[in-house]
């Protein structure tokens, strides 16, 4: 790999532009005085390199917390009840569709619509509960991918490996440094709302609290279905976004990535596998363009328009031209 992700005429650094569906930069991120300007580019290209996936760079918290959700799901079947599946659906789609789709994704990342304060703090609740990360850390991530998507700097692009995109990605470690000037370089605009410092701190608490809760409702098979099993087939209908829609499907339009629309991730993920759609106009809410590209989560974001929950919803789905 080279030593640089960013040509001269890409430098977002030194650019007056906007990041895509994101902030205007700010001074830090324009002023080279202090190093923070090569110190970006060095997270840019360290921080989700493939060349850190080895012992000394791996997230062992990350690592521990996953094994421990699989374990959980490969154990769920042996405490099956009807009443513990349904908590799993339904947890499933609160967590997937109404806190990552909605909330972190289209809300957050995306500025696709706008919230009020009931709405906006009950989306971040269930993206929390996901086990997904905090709305921080998730909104600068995928403007990330976003910028340097199918490019080298991408987080989890399918042209290193599908495994990697998929999953192997999340398992290298990023030092506090680095998670410090993702944030101010990615999400300045979010990071003085009082509601995302909240999550910040407490989002493992959150998870903790949900685990109690279900095991004293419901004891093992609660426990078992409504978080680990419902964790695991929610984490895995997102990293299908992630690696499937980047290598399998049909585009609407032409990007300069290998976004695609897949049918099958697009109900597993509530919409979200219309990918190709989504990378060619970030901002639109609606996720499917034709009328038979079914999106689920844009039905949520309807209902909380006609109940005054959501408003500036941006819904007017471009002609299928070439995307810019």
């Amino acid at each position: 790999m080279s030593s640089t992700i960013l040509e001269p005429e890409q430098d977002v650094l030194n650019a007056p532009a906007e990041l895509p569906d994101g902030p205007a930069l700010d001074s830090s991120d324009t002023e080279p005085a202090d190093g923070s300007a090569a110190e970006t580019r060095r997270i840019l290209n360290e921080a989700f390199s493939p060349e850190r996936m080895s012992w000394k760079w791996m997230s062992w918290g990350v690592l521990g917390w996953m094994v421990l959700m699989h374990a959980g799901a490969l154990a769920a079947p042996f405490f099956f009840t009807w009443q513990a599946v349904a908590v799993c659906v339904v947890m499933h789609w609160l967590t997937c569709s109404i806190g990552i789709c909605l909330g972190y994704h289209r809300y957050l990342s995306h500025r696709s619509m706008k919230l009020r304060k009931p709405a906006e703090f009950f989306t971040m609740l269930c993206g929390v509960l996901s086990g997904e990360g905090s709305p921080l850390n998730w909104s600068a991530t995928h403007r990330l991918h976003h910028q340097r998507s199918d490019l080298e700097g991408d987080p989890h692009s399918p042209t290193v490996s599908g495994w990697w995109s998929h999953l192997l990605w999340m398992f290298v470690r990023q030092t506090p440094a680095e998670h410090d000037r993702l944030y101010r370089r990615y999400v300045p605009d979010l990071l003085d709302r009082p509601m995302m410092r909240f999550f910040e701190w407490s989002f493992f608490p959150w998870l903790m609290v949900s685990a109690a809760v279900l095991y004293a409702v419901g004891g093992l098979p609660f426990l078992l279905w409504g978080l680990c099993a419902r964790m695991v087939f929610a984490y895995h209908s997102t990293w299908f976004v992630n690696s499937a829609t980047h290598l399998w499907g049909y585009r609407n339009y032409e990007t300069t990535d290998h976004s695609r629309n897949l049918w099958w991730v697009a109900i597993l993920a509530y919409g979200e596998g219309w990918h190709n759609n989504h990378h060619a106009h970030p901002s639109v809410a609606p996720a499917g363009h034709r009328w038979w590209e079914v999106d689920i989560t844009w039905w949520s974001i309807r209902l909380l328009r006609a109940v005054g929950q959501a408003y500036d919803v941006k819904d007017r789905i471009p002609s299928r031209e070439a995307a810019k």
